[in-house]
Order: structure tokens, then sequence, then C-alpha cells
């Protein structure tokens, strides 16, 4: 009789072991300013007093658009789910989030090598190569040019389009953009529709970064939730 009550506490010491707990997301944007991260303005070099490319304001972090560059993590970060919520307070326009950003100014003296999952407006989930390259099936469908010329460099074809139209919300209203980076793939989905699928990508991790390309946007969730 003594036995019983002895085996039925190593289950349970050996459940409690076994218990996995769930990861932490983490608010990458915390609200209140942009603790965690830094700018790299190529127009700041010039001009230290330039008004700035990124502020928060009543809870918002905002892309002003320009002078253009980008905000970058001072984290590195691989195999995760990001989720950034954003809308366009005016016009659409251009803007992105860089995932595996690494080499800053890479390309065009400006954009830090990375894979671009694309912001503008009518064309949220594209991809953009900036000195790293990734694959997608139908790939002589979606991305321009001789195959002899996809890549990641200046004057190469770096540009591939996402699977779905009107997946975005109409100008003034939130979108939410979901990107898991897992090992060597990249999944994008924009408003629940799963607009791009990514893979053999030639990196797997890096900071993560969001732009100022010529016009205000506005962005309410940045949030990293390690994959387990």
């Amino acid at each position: 009789m003594r036995i019983v009550p002895q085996i039925m506490l190593l289950a349970a010491l050996g459940a409690c072991a076994t218990k996995t707990t769930a990861p932490t997301t983490i608010k990458l944007f915390n609200g209140a300013d942009l603790r965690g991260w830094h700018a790299d303005v190529p127009d700041a070099d010039k001009d230290p007093e330039i008004s700035p490319s990124f502020s928060v304001w009543e809870g918002l972090l905002l892309s002003n658009g320009n002078p253009q560059g980008h905000l970058i993590t001072n984290e590195s970060y691989s195999n995760y789910e990001l989720i950034v919520e954003y809308r366009w307070p005016g016009k659409g326009g251009n803007c992105g989030v860089l995932v595996h950003a690494s080499k800053p100014r890479m390309l065009y003296g400006m954009f830090p090598q990375s894979i671009e999952c694309q912001l503008h407006s009518g064309n949220a989930g594209d991809f953009w190569c900036i000195g790293e390259n990734i694959k997608v099936d139908n790939m002589a469908e979606r991305r321009s040019g001789d195959p002899s010329t996809w890549g990641g460099q200046e004057g190469q074809s770096r540009h591939i389009r996402n699977l779905t139209d009107n997946s975005e919300r109409p100008l003034g209203e939130w979108n939410t953009m979901r990107i898991v980076c897992k090992d060597d793939t990249i999944n994008i989905w924009v408003n629940d529709d799963h607009v791009m699928a990514g893979y053999e990508c030639t990196v797997s991790s890096g900071a993560i970064a969001l732009q100022a390309e010529g016009t205000p946007c506005e962005f309410r969730r940045v949030d990293l939730t390690p994959l387990q």
C-alpha cells in the first residue's frame, strides 16, 4: 500500500519535468520610446540636427517617411514569429519590414543587407532581396528577368511578387502582417491571408528593421515571439 503513493508522486514529478513553458513574447516597440532600436539615416551624417525619421507619438511608432533610412533593432533574432500592426495615416506609399538585417547601407548606400517584407500599399507581402536571396514556387511567373539575373545585388532582379490581391484594408485602417521566420524559410500573412512562402533563404538570422521610404506610416505593435 505504501508503494502506490510513491509511484503517483514519481509520475507527477516526471510530468512536471517534461512540461514546457510557452515562449515569452518580446515587445520590440514598448509604446513609449525607441529603446532597443537605433536609426541609420544617411542624410544625418552631414546634418546631425536633421528632423528625425522615426518618432513616438501617443503610443504609436511613426515612420515619418523622410529623411529616408532605417530603424534597426539592437539585437539579432532567428526562428520567430513577428506581428506588425501598421496603417497609412494619409496617402498610401512605400515602407517595409526587413528581416535578417546585417551589413548597414549595403545597397545604394542606404539599405541594410536583408530580406524585405514589403508594406508598399497594394503590394504588402512582396519580397525584395537586398544582398540576400530566397526562392518561391512559380518563380518564373513572380520574378521578372532571366533566371541568371535573380539575386540581391544592384542591377539584379530583386523583386518577388506575393500570392494574393486585395489582402490589405483601406487606407487609414489598421493592417496586421505576420512574418514567420524558421530556419531558411520565411512565410508572410497579411490580415490572415497567406501571401508569401519563401524557402532556401541565404540567411536565417539578423536584426529587424523598419523603413522610412518617402511616405508616413504608423505602427502600433511590433511583437516578436520565439518559436519553440
